[in-house]
């Protein structure tokens, strides 16, 4: 009777596996660098997907490729199809190689990129190619691309901790990828905005870590800023966003998050730069539901549309409040500021037009 007993649960089990490897959803989404609990862009996607799924009672399922590249990407991709998927969110510029190789394969299905657009470009420096043809930068209309203006937000960020008195700021950047860069060019603005206003000038220092996950180094050259008289570093840098906010509570220092509203991941952040991650999933997907699907397109989500802004908490903040920045916010909705985004220069050239600004930038 036992050894019946004991195959037997040994068959539930397989079967339990096997319906959970296999269960059927009709929306996926495929992480980028992390997990949908990472606190960060791929949790602010997934927010997104489980609130449209659960108001409307639909089958929604996410997959973690094994590793950061093209072939896993695609592989996890195919097996969200393969499960049902009729729409596939990716989160991130690294799917750019992943959903040009897909998009054409499978036609009926809606595919939602995150801060990226469909090409076959691998390296931009040799522009070498995923497949060794020409370098192409089509979407197809099964496609829908989804960009936000951080250089807005990142334009906010400064002015708040400058008008909140810090006049040493520090921005710390995952790569030179655009949308890190917008932040940056947006900081750099913000702070000379703000710093003209006060009459005051403010010290800025500036590197790309080459990482966007946490590290010990990362957390040594955070800690070395601060005791040498960085007052508070914007971290737009993913992960390494962490390893930052544990070197501001060693040495009482502050941090600014990024595209989530991360106050409750460190006691040092005093606001976040947000992209509406989770607004603008969950409208892509109210468009799908409608047979509205704007596929083939690109779209734009900024302060105009509420697509970028400031976490709605000042009580870490001193002076700066929600008077400051509801005005701050709607004289660049409506475009009496005007914040750069499209300068292509080096960034020390760039820093050249802002006169209140003294940059450092480190390599």
């Amino acid at each position: 009777m036992k050894k019946y007993l004991a195959i037997l649960l040994t068959l539930v089990s397989v079967f339990a596996f096997v319906g959970c490897a296999g269960r059927q959803a009709d929306i996926a989404l495929v992480t980028d660098v992390g997990t949908v609990t990472d606190k960060s862009f791929n949790q602010g996607a997934w927010e997104g997907v489980v609130q449209f799924a659960e108001e409307l009672d639909i089958s929604h399922r996410y997959y973690q490729p094994r590793d950061q590249t093209t072939d896993e990407y695609v592989r996890s991709i195919e097996s969200a199809i393969k499960n049902g998927a009729e729409i596939v969110v990716c989160p991130g510029y690294f799917f750019e190689n992943a959903i040009w190789l897909v998009q054409n394969d499978y036609p009926e299905v809606k595919f939602i990129i995150l801060d990226g657009a469909p090409h076959n470009v691998k390296d931009f420096d040799t522009f070498e190619t995923v497949d060794g043809s020409a370098a192409n930068f089509d979407q197809s209309d099964n496609v829908l691309s989804i960009f936000y203006a951080e250089e807005q937000v990142g334009f906010l960020a400064a002015y708040a901790a400058v008008i909140d008195g810090m006049t040493d700021l520090g921005f710390m950047g995952g790569k030179a990828v655009p949308a890190v860069v917008r932040y940056g060019y947006g900081y750099i603005q913000g702070a000379d905005y703000a710093a003209k206003e006060l009459e005051i000038t403010v010290d800025l220092r500036y590197t790309y870590l080459g990482t966007f996950g946490p590290s010990a180094s990362v957390q040594s050259k955070a800690a070395t800023w601060y005791t040498e008289g960085t007052e508070v570093i914007f971290a737009a840098a993913g992960g390494a966003g962490g390893s930052v906010f544990k070197a501001a509570e060693q040495e009482e220092g502050k941090s600014i998050g990024v595209d989530v509203d991360q106050k409750d991941e460190s006691t040092t952040v005093i606001i976040s730069a947000m992209k509406m991650l989770q607004k603008s999933v969950y409208d892509a997907l109210t468009d799908w539901h409608a047979n509205e699907f704007p596929a083939g397109e690109v779209l734009m989500y900024d302060a105009s549309n509420d697509g970028v802004g400031l976490s709605d908490t000042y009580d870490r903040m001193t002076t700066f409040n929600a008077t400051m920045y509801d005005t701050l916010f709607n004289a660049i909705a409506d475009g009496t500021i005007v914040v750069d985004n499209e300068s292509e220069e080096d960034i020390l050239v760039f820093a050249e037009d802002y006169d209140n600004v003294n940059l450092t930038f480190e390599d």
